[in-house]
């Protein structure tokens, strides 16, 4: 382990027990970080992807916390340190994904969204921030390619992923030169769930890779900011098969 990029680090990927967050989570135990993963109702499925980070050889953690509440980030913020020690790498990727009629979507729609997509991110990294500091580490937020292109379907999600973006460059001014901050943005991504199978195929077709992503996609570009050059900072990647071009 001693020779893998992330040797030594300590990570903390939001919402990192199943899907997109789990392959993030297992990635980066894989080059080498102990890693922190917080859950919110997916218990069982937390427990399972800090086994498998601890069969990889690293330190694992799963910690219940909803990342809307001030004081449970903080809470879960002092869990990771006090166990793992210290704080390397910020993976904010707890999000929701939903769907409505702009024209007839609610308020508490509207705010759900961005309570979990905006807010989360900027309350985990506030209460992260002292220990990157300390150990001049690096964030990396979880955007979409629907915070770059309008989805009329969408508008709350896409709001909110465009604030995150502008929130990544903001945080990558304010919080430099100790702490780099960047975002992945990814397009569709295949995640085997019921129903998708329809729109999964056509997203593909339209794409000029001719595929759709996989949660390894996203993980490999999480990877190359926690461990590329750190000179790299404010910049918004997507990892869509070029689906943006389009």
């Amino acid at each position: 382990m001693a020779n893998l990029p992330l040797s030594g680090k300590s990570a903390l990927v939001t919402g990192g027990a199943r899907r997109i967050g789990r392959e993030i989570a297992l990635t980066l135990a894989r080059a080498g970080a102990d890693v922190a993963i917080t859950y919110l109702k997916s218990k069982d499925d937390a427990q399972e992807t800090v086994r498998s980070i601890e069969a990889i050889g690293c330190r694992g953690l799963a910690v219940e916390a909803d990342v809307r509440s001030d004081a449970l980030v903080r809470a879960a913020i002092d869990a990771v340190t006090g166990k793992l020690g210290r704080l390397d790498l910020l993976v904010n990727n707890a999000a929701v994904f939903d769907s409505a009629p702009l024209e007839s979507m609610s308020l508490e729609a509207w705010d759900a969204v961005f309570a979990t997509n905006a807010r989360g991110p900027f309350l985990v990294a506030r209460e992260a921030l002292p220990h990157l500091r300390a150990s001049e580490g690096r964030i990396v937020n979880i955007g979409s390619l629907g915070g770059m292109h309008a989805w009329a379907g969408h508008a709350h999600y896409c709001a909110s992923k465009a604030a995150l973006h502008m929130l990544t460059q903001a945080m990558a001014k304010a919080f430099a030169p100790q702490v780099s901050v960047n975002c992945v943005a990814p397009g569709w991504i295949d995640l085997d769930e019921p129903g998708a199978e329809e729109a999964g195929a056509r997203f593909a077709a339209r794409t000029p890779m001719r595929r759709n992503g996989t949660a390894n996609d996203v993980a490999q570009a999480v990877l190359f900011f926690t461990s590329g050059p750190k000179f790299v900072t404010g910049q918004i990647l997507a990892v869509d098969g070029g689906l943006g071009l389009v």
